[in-house]
């Protein structure tokens, strides 16, 4: 009996439970239900085609979508304590840094790149949620913190997108001193004399929101993204009263003068472009020939 229950049974379960189709083959709007090709979804910058439901894109791609040709030179980063606290809940903190670590190839939430953008020299970080939902700790910031510095030491403009859950739970009150020191560094930048232009993506609240997200010479957000310190389910539970529709989306926000302008993504880098070149009074890029229209099917 226990040769069966041991030995046969779990091949016949792995036989039955075999996937003959790869992986991320599909993506489910989580909008519209709609089922589209992944590799479809990724030619189209991660926007579903249907809906126009901006997925999340990681901070390498977003890079490679900004900079020209998708080349950047990547910036380093000073290191920091892992886990000063010693912090455990269900699991240690270690072994959470090193899952995120090994799902997004990245140190942490925060990448920062060094490029040209139709030519102009631009720094440029991004915020990439699957490192633990984009938590604001203390290397995050220090890579935030290097990319408004070297913007500063080079004389570029800096390009923050932002996507964050809020601050990091698991470094205590020193994750909630990284949001000053943001800060900080946010008006070396503004003492430089140079544009800080913050993009924000869908989420982008808690800490992140009361701190360098909101301090920007521009705000840009994409469409549909939700913005704000606390979550509209909390805002309903502390002021019981039913929120208006649309309440925290960037349009809601952009109509009621939260944010400058809401811009696909597809539109976001020409627009970037243009303002980095106003904001630094450089000379307007001149205009590339223009492909001719695709043949009707």
């Amino acid at each position: 009996m226990n040769w069966i229950s041991n030995v046969v049974r779990p091949k016949i379960r792995s036989f039955l439970n075999r996937r003959d189709t790869p992986e991320k083959l599909w993506i489910k709007c989580p909008e519209s239900g709609q089922l589209v090709f992944y590799k479809d979804v990724e030619a189209n910058q991660f926007v579903i085609p249907g809906s126009n439901y901006h997925m999340r894109i990681g901070a390498v791609s977003r890079l490679k979508t900004l900079f020209d040709d998708g080349e950047f030179e990547d910036v380093p980063v000073r290191e920091v304590a892992i886990d000063p606290l010693k912090f455990r809940d269900e699991r240690r903190y270690t072994d959470r840094l090193k899952d995120a670590r090994a799902k997004t190839n990245l140190q942490d939430a925060v990448k920062v790149g060094y490029g040209t953008l139709d030519g102009l020299p631009v720094t440029a970080a991004v915020q990439d949620f699957d490192f633990m939902g984009g938590s604001l700790g203390m290397a995050a910031a220090e890579a935030v913190i290097k990319g408004l510095e070297t913007a500063a030491e080079r004389g570029t403009p800096f390009i923050m997108f932002a996507a964050s859950g809020g601050a990091r739970m698991q470094e205590g009150i020193l994750s909630l001193m990284q949001l000053p020191r943001t800060t900080v560094a946010v008006e070396i930048l503004r003492e430089a004399g140079k544009p800080y232009i913050v993009v924000l993506t869908n989420p982008t609240t808690g800490g992140v929101t009361a701190s360098y997200a909101m301090l920007g010479d521009v705000h840009i957000a994409e469409p549909g993204a939700l913005i704000g310190f606390a979550g509209p389910r909390v805002i309903e539970q502390t002021i019981r009263e039913k929120l208006p529709s649309g309440f925290q989306r960037a349009e809601y926000l952009k109509a009621h003068g939260m944010v400058d302008m809401v811009v696909h993504r597809h539109q976001l880098r020409p627009v970037l472009s243009s303002l980095c070149r106003t904001l630094m009074k450089a000379p307007a890029m001149k205009t590339r020939p223009s492909l001719p229209a695709p043949a009707p099917a």
